[in-house]
């Protein structure tokens, strides 16, 4: 099987790829790597695919945003499904650049929705948030849950694509899966995210900024554990049966949670942290950034139902994973 994976030089993309390609499958990776975080790294990604899987993977640099750049570099190239995992991510940085996400992921999931569409409605696995939950104060969240109110122009965007997919499922029967991922972190993670930004911050003796004084709970995500959702997703897509799927569609279109199943203390991440590199931190105890939540929390039975998805990493394993990674990318 060929699949196209965006986002192939991103965090989530780049492990899926290498996990498709590790069963056998070929790659078709496409992404613009651009410099919201380090383009090194990104391009490290990518050398680390090519070398590890030669001529089974196939990478196409373009903005897939862009419809006559997507359509012309894709030209004669053939795949069975796709994974969308391409976007402009970040809750802060929507604040500031509002047009940047509304470019990629309104945008640029029309087009990949358009691709799978003009492609014999080829199955299709994307990206959602679970941010998309907003203010929601029910917990865990559920995918039955209304998600009317969202906190920052970043979770508006991925509901915008799981409206836009519904529509798709419902008149063109396109087989969709969304998936909420709820704080992935794990090896090759980015530079944007807590883990990251606290590690550096302790190993340079900066201050951690820590928001809502401590006060955060979130359902830490380990990526092999998310990969493994993924995959299980690509491998089953929704039928067109009629029946109710996850998230309330009647089309072939289902939407699921993707977390650890278990909500954990800011401070106990930052205690583990402290602990693998040696080094306690020195802690900003600041108030919440806007369009922040103060607590996430993933009820994934809908997924563990349809597809045995079922967690296998805690923070006490996946922290120090992670940190080793981090030390030896870096040289330390």
């Amino acid at each position: 099987m060929t699949v196209l994976v965006t986002g192939v030089a991103g965090f989530i993309g780049f492990h899926t790829a290498a996990r498709l390609l590790a069963r056998g499958d070929h790659v078709l990776g496409v992404d613009v790597v651009n410099d919201y975080y380090d383009p090194r790294l990104k391009e490290a990604r990518l050398a680390k695919l090519a070398a590890d899987h030669g001529d089974r993977f196939d990478f196409v640099r373009v903005d897939f945003a862009v419809a006559e750049a997507l359509e012309a570099a894709l030209a004669g190239r053939d795949f069975d499904r796709i994974v969308h995992l391409g976007a402009q991510a970040g809750v802060r940085y929507s604040i500031e650049n509002p047009r940047a996400y509304v470019h990629s992921n309104i945008v640029g999931h029309v087009n990949l929705l358009e691709l799978a569409r003009n492609r014999g409605s080829l199955p299709m696995v994307y990206a959602s948030s679970s941010s998309v939950y907003g203010g929601n104060k029910n917990l865990p969240f559920r995918v039955e849950d209304r998600v009317d109110h969202p906190l920052s122009l970043y979770a508006a965007s991925k509901k915008a694509d799981e409206l836009m997919s519904e529509t798709y499922a419902h008149l063109y029967r396109v087989p969709l899966t969304g998936l909420r991922f709820f704080t992935v972190y794990g090896p090759w993670g980015r530079p944007d995210m807590a883990m990251w930004l606290f590690a550096d911050a302790i190993l340079s003796g900066r201050p951690v900024p820590v928001f809502n004084h401590g006060k955060m709970r979130r359902d830490f995500t380990y990526i092999d554990d998310i990969v493994t959702g993924v995959v299980a997703s690509l491998d089953n897509p929704p039928p067109d049966d009629g029946e109710e799927k996850a998230g309330g569609s009647f089309a072939p279109h289902r939407l699921y949670n993707i977390g650890n199943n278990r909500s954990e203390d800011l401070m106990r991440m930052i205690g583990l942290i402290e602990a693998e590199l040696g080094k306690k931190a020195e802690l900003n105890l600041l108030p919440m950034q806007p369009g922040d939540v103060p607590e996430s929390s993933a009820d994934i039975s809908a997924i563990s139902r349809d597809l045995g998805f079922a967690p296998t990493t805690p923070i006490d394993i996946g922290i120090p994973n992670f940190l080793r990674w981090y030390k030896e990318y870096h040289g330390l």
